[in-house]
């Protein structure tokens, strides 16, 4: 049951972010002086994950490029030490190998085109949109319960009743360890309807029984196969845990979130917090 290969659904076309990302994919957005994808790798790093499974599609090659080595580039930075080692470290961190979803068909469409580099391993899953920072990996957390338990585990917050509409929600009963069992879920519910205010975020870990589930999800309404149909027949067939956040989420899929996540990024320097805040203080004084 242990963990070592993180799927990373990164095929999508990012509307919410153009027109930043007509011609640049979404999870290579910068985040202060990191592409967003990179600051993911971190933390699976951190988990004890030594392969990324890239889920990638046409107009993306640039994801994989990130992961490989620029031989050219090496060679002008070999006097630059530090420059050398901010393009090499990718590459010497952690596998990646990419798959292609050849098209858009949902999330758990794109869970599922994982498989074929996962095989019968329990893996994580870990959406680039869904920035964490916390004193201890949030994807770590998650990897000791499955591997303490066998159990599916996904990380969860509380939102704003108000806000249920724009998440997966749980119903769950509490766990004396401090987790929660999780006997159902709704997709995007509103608040009058909602089994709970607790969401799913975008950190998983699934045993490779998640893939036939998957496989016999039907299409929805607009032709997707949905990730939360698959974990709904899992949490009800083998269980499944939620592991509350611990920390801070945030969403980089949208202009604004990106700006926040940069500048709380930038702000763990305090040489670049003192500037920042000095910048905001004439900014909007």
């Amino acid at each position: 049951m242990a963990v070592r290969k993180a799927v990373i659904p990164a095929a999508g076309l990012g509307t919410r972010c153009l027109p930043l990302t007509k011609a640049l994919p979404k999870e290579l957005l910068p985040i202060y002086n990191r592409p967003a994808l990179e600051v993911i790798a971190d933390e699976a790093v951190a988990s004890g994950v030594d392969t990324l499974v890239l889920v990638t599609g046409r107009g993306k090659s640039a994801v994989e490029d990130h992961f490989d080595r620029s031989p050219y580039l090496e060679s002008r930075l070999r006097n630059q030490p530090a420059l050398s080692q901010s393009i090499t470290r990718q590459t010497t961190m952690v596998n990646a190998v990419s798959v292609r979803q050849g098209e858009a068909k949902g999330l758990g469409h794109a869970v599922g085109c994982g498989e074929i580099a996962v095989g019968d391993e329990s893996f994580a899953v870990m959406l680039p949109d869904d920035l964490i920072f916390g004193e201890t990996p949030a994807l770590r957390r998650l990897i000791e319960v499955h591997e303490a338990t066998g159990k599916a585990v996904v990380l969860l917050m509380e939102v704003p009743w108000e806000q249920t509409r724009r998440y997966g929600v749980v119903d769950a009963t509490p766990r004396d360890d401090g987790t929660f069992d999780i006997h159902a879920m709704v997709e995007k519910p509103s608040p009058e309807v909602a089994p709970s205010n607790l969401a799913i975020v975008g950190r998983y870990v699934f045993p490779s029984s998640i893939f036939k589930k998957i496989r016999n999800t039907g299409s929805g309404a607009l032709g997707e196969i949905q990730l939360t149909d698959a974990m709904l027949s899992l949490a009800q067939e083998e269980g499944m845990i939620g592991v509350m956040l611990e920390g801070t989420r945030l969403d980089t899929g949208n202009p604004l979130g990106l700006l926040i996540a940069g500048m709380h990024y930038a702000s763990q320097d305090p040489d670049v917090f003192a500037e920042l805040k000095k910048a905001a203080e004439k900014l909007f004084s």
